[in-house]
């Protein structure tokens, strides 16, 4: 069969995507990219440190960056993106702000971090303050509060797993039961952090549980890069980038108006007929301990 009248491939653009040595949600980036669109990704090199603060500066170091960009440029990409939420959030805003003008002046096109994405975003909901879920040990969802109380960002809520590898190991449902715990009441929407913790199928279930926009790591990076692009990122039901979702999601009713679980019951209610009680007063969930696997740290 003569394929020749059809004229090639379909013309492509390109994002160039730098990610951890161990980042592992390949496939997860490319659920949230039209057709059009090509990911070109490459990753920094292996250093044998579990994931902590000291890992993610060794895997944001402007050389590295450098190296990396370098790498990419031969695929010619449109729009550059560093994929990893600790590594751009390390050294506060000033920090991830030298990042990305360092991606630019190396690659010579526009670049962004996912914690500036994840700021883009934020301010895109008009959330001010959130709830965080991350599986990082304490220092690193510290210091990522820290970046967020920066930008003027209040974090009301968190939980987390405290894993230092393998982070992409993580179930959905032990993200969902995280989530259920971290939301307080009057939060504007809840961020699930780390580029290596899979988010894409759990953000619809969790925005209509939540009734509040749910974003993640991954999402705000790709969200942010396609608009650099002029395009938008693909997906069923999530706030950030479907605007039905986010009329629904207004048109709910606030989880602050909610009745309190020990409010007395309004007059003439049984105190059976009450609304349950609403995710955030929960007791904490049990998570399963962190399987033992293979000694080989992880990035985020």
């Amino acid at each position: 069969m003569d394929v020749s009248f059809l004229g090639g491939p379909h013309p492509q653009r390109g994002i160039g995507i730098v990610a951890p040595f161990d980042f592992a949600l390949d496939r997860e980036l490319w659920r949230w990219v039209p057709d059009e669109v090509s990911l070109h990704l490459t990753r920094t090199p292996y250093v044998p440190v579990e994931v902590s603060l000291d890992l993610a500066r060794l895997v944001s170091e402007h050389q590295t960056l450098h190296a990396a960009v370098h790498a990419l440029s031969a695929a010619e990409p449109e729009v550059l993106a560093y994929a990893c939420t600790s590594g751009s959030f390390v050294d506060g805003i000033a920090g991830e702000r030298t990042m990305s003008a360092a991606m630019e002046t190396a690659g010579g096109v526009p670049a962004l971090t996912t914690s500036g994405a994840l700021l883009e975003a934020l301010a895109e909901l008009d959330a001010r303050r959130i709830a965080l879920v991350t599986p990082y040990t304490a220092s690193v969802t510290q210091a990522l509060e820290d970046y967020l109380a920066e930008a003027g960002i209040t974090v009301a809520g968190q939980t987390g797993l405290g894993l230092t590898r393998h982070i992409w190991k993580v179930a959905y449902r032990d993200i969902v039961e995280m989530a259920r715990y971290a939301v307080p009441r009057e939060v504007d929407a809840l961020f699930i952090s780390c580029t290596n913790l899979p988010t894409y199928d759990v953000i619809p279930q969790l925005e209509a549980e939540l009734r509040m926009p749910v974003i993640s790591a991954n999402q705000v990076t790709m969200w942010a890069a396609l608009r650099r692009l002029g395009t938008s990122a693909v997906g069923p039901y999530q706030t950030l980038i479907d605007e039905s979702a986010r009329r629904t999601v207004r048109a709910e009713v606030p989880l602050a108006d909610a009745p309190r679980p020990d409010a007395p019951a309004p007059a003439g209610v049984a105190p059976e007929q009450q609304l349950s009680e609403p995710p955030g007063f929960a007791e904490p969930p049990v998570f399963p301990e962190p399987p033992v696997f293979p000694e080989f740290p992880g990035a985020e």
